[in-house]
């Protein structure tokens, strides 16, 4: 009886540490908005979010043809604005980051 009581213990504290992991990585994260001036069609952002996705550290890739932009969370530890500047230039579509 006390063994699964420990066990079940160790279950809850196990599975309360995995949510409190996303929290501390979104504390750590950092967001930039790059303007892809070449985006022709409503095709290229879908291109350019892929691409966006495949760097390592990046959390999450949103692109828009209307703004002809891309905005991109990132976890600065792992990459850095000139690697997703690299990515879309490597897919065709050379970016800049916008600036404030």
């Amino acid at each position: 009886m006390l063994l699964r009581l420990l066990y079940v213990v160790m279950l809850g504290l196990t599975a309360l540490a995995s949510f409190s992991m996303p929290t501390a990585q979104a504390a750590e994260s950092q967001t930039v908005v790059l303007d892809v001036p070449g985006m022709t069609c409503k095709f290229c952002p879908i291109t350019i979010r892929k691409a966006l996705e495949k760097v390592p550290g990046v959390i999450e890739a949103k692109s828009d043809y209307e703004s002809k932009s891309a905005t991109v969370v990132f976890d600065p530890a792992q990459t850095d604005v000139a690697a997703l500047t690299a990515a879309t230039a490597n897919e065709g579509y050379p970016s800049t980051p916008r600036q404030p």
